[in-house]
């Protein structure tokens, strides 16, 4: 396969296919509606949702070259691309791809195709503009992971801002409009600060001497941001985007509505990618930039403790919600959390664990707002009250529901374990303290999920209503096949994707110990 991909010069067009190909569909889907005349109900237009489910297939297809074409053992760039972009400014279109942002764009491409797939029937009008804004998040998002440019990277971020306000502002429950604007402004009002960050850093990287003018290069920005003499008020600016992206505790009230207020699809995206885009922030930015201001110890320590107040917080919250699809997004905050202290407890072991919760949480929780949707879509009604014993109705639902619960609690041999044992293991060796109340979090977790599973599935059959749903459909089946081959192949066999990780998670150790000594070293000279 590697030699079939290196005679095609796979590498070197990838990545800007990967960000075009939704684009094209979105002008396909365009063309096709001025020329159908149709008026945007599911009836009229059928042609749309095989349209956005055809170039996810294929981008999914295009991107599962990387999985082949990445050497852990090669340059920590790969399938780079660069080009002119804005030459005054002096921003390229320079892309690539390191182990940890691999795993961010195949965990993209696969979840993107389901997402269609979820809203199939769901979605019933305006079905055209509503596949055109995935599209056009989907080269947001992927354009986020791939980034090399700060500018480049930044004008990404906005732009998978404004198709998800459309989305929960237009296809979502009751209190959309509320959900989408506090959605959108949380996020714009961090995306602005961090992009102050960026300009001035832009404006500091000139070197007259060298003949060297201002640049967003990412590499270049990284020799001279932790230097600066502005590095704590720059990792601020950094900090509070990516910890209301994240969301951590206490950035986190905008998500529950936007959860709950979001179609389907908007919720998995959400949860499964765009959360995401947060801890990955700080693993791209945030701290490799300036390490020394990171890991300054009153600002480590207080990350360190909202982390963990948001595992607790979480949880406890999750444990008393009477809408199912709430309990899930709160568990988002938990969940988080432990990626939060893995992070910023900086060891080889926590953060490969963070990177491994923060797919395997795309994985999992993605398949919990897809089963909501299902049982939405016949039951309409999300209060887990409103049902009890319809495992004896739907053995299927009950079936995948219970599995991908069982990997959200972190039983050994699925996916959840994988991620919070590296976590945990790694965090101890730095801060038990922590370690210690955030291992509470998994009983917690347990308590929640358990019981929820309890209420909806096992309890006695007593509503009329509940007595003739109808089970998975081959469509769904499908869906919940693929996450759950996802969560036991990473729950029995992480290997292959550690080993893709460790050479960018070691480099991203050994960037943090070396901000970590500087701030050791300066603190010794005051004194």
């Amino acid at each position: 396969m590697q030699d079939f991909l290196a005679q095609i010069n796979y590498n070197a067009w990838v990545l800007p296919a990967l960000l075009l190909l939704p684009l094209a569909g979105t002008v396909l889907l365009v063309v096709t509606g001025a020329l159908s005349n149709d008026d945007g109900t599911l009836e009229a237009t059928p042609s749309a949702r095989w349209i956005a489910l055809v170039v996810f297939v294929l981008e999914f297809v295009v991107s599962m070259g990387l999985w082949w074409s990445y050497d852990p053992a090669g340059p920590r760039w790969q399938a780079t691309f660069d080009h002119w972009w804005i030459i005054p400014w002096n921003a390229r279109l320079s892309m690539g791809i390191d182990g940890i942002s691999l795993m961010m764009v195949l965990l993209t491409t696969v979840i993107m195709p389901l997402a269609v797939l979820g809203s199939w029937t769901s979605i019933r009008t305006k079905v055209r503009s509503y596949y055109a804004l995935m599209l056009v998040l989907t080269t947001g998002m992927l354009g986020v992971f791939v980034s090399r440019d700060m500018l480049l990277f930044y004008v990404m971020w906005e732009i998978m801002l404004v198709p998800m306000y459309f989305i929960i502002g237009i296809w979502g429950g009751e209190r959309r409009i509320y959900a989408s604007l506090k959605f959108f402004v949380y996020t714009m009002a961090g995306s602005l600060l961090m992009l102050v960050g960026i300009l001035y850093l832009w404006n500091a990287s000139a070197v007259p001497n060298m003949g060297l003018g201002q640049s967003f290069d990412y590499d270049r920005l990284l020799t001279i941001a932790h230097t600066h003499k502005a590095a704590l008020w720059l990792f601020g600016a950094f900090f509070l985007a990516f910890a209301v992206k994240v969301p951590m505790f206490p950035f986190h009230t905008w998500l529950p509505d936007a959860h709950v207020e979001a179609p389907t699809a908007g919720s998995v995206i959400l949860a499964a990618i765009m959360l995401k885009m947060g801890t990955y922030g700080f693993l791209r930015f945030a701290i490799p930039l300036f390490p020394s201001a990171a890991m300054t110890p009153w600002v480590r320590s207080t990350i360190l403790t909202l982390a963990v107040i948001g595992i607790i917080y979480g949880a406890l919250v999750a444990m008393v919600q009477p809408d199912f699809k709430k309990l899930v997004a709160y568990s988002s905050v938990s969940h988080l959390g432990f990626v939060m202290l893995g992070i910023f407890a900086v060891t080889l072991q926590s953060v490969q664990g963070a990177l491994v919760i923060m797919i395997s949480h795309g994985i999992s929780t993605g398949a919990l707002f897809l089963l909501i949707g299902m049982i939405y879509e016949r039951r309409h009604t999300r209060l887990i009250d409103a049902y009890g014993g319809i495992a004896r109705v739907v053995p299927l639902f009950s079936t995948f529901l219970v599995i991908v619960s069982l990997s959200s609690i972190g039983l050994p041999s699925t996916n959840g374990f994988v991620g919070e044992f590296l976590v945990l293991l790694g965090s101890f060796r730095t801060h038990p303290f922590f370690t210690f109340f955030a291992t509470t979090g998994v009983i917690f977790a347990a308590a929640y999920l358990l019981w929820a599973i309890q209420r909806i599935l096992f309890n006695a059959l007593d509503k009329p209503e509940n007595e003739h749903l109808t089970d998975l459909n081959v469509r769904e089946l499908t869906m919940m096949a693929v996450l759950v081959a996802g969560i036991f192949w990473i729950g029995i066999y992480p290997q292959p994707i550690l080993r893709r990780m460790e050479p960018s998670a070691a480099l991203f150790v050994r960037t943090v110990e070396a901000g970590q000594a500087n701030v050791s070293t300066a603190s010794r000279g005051t004194r």
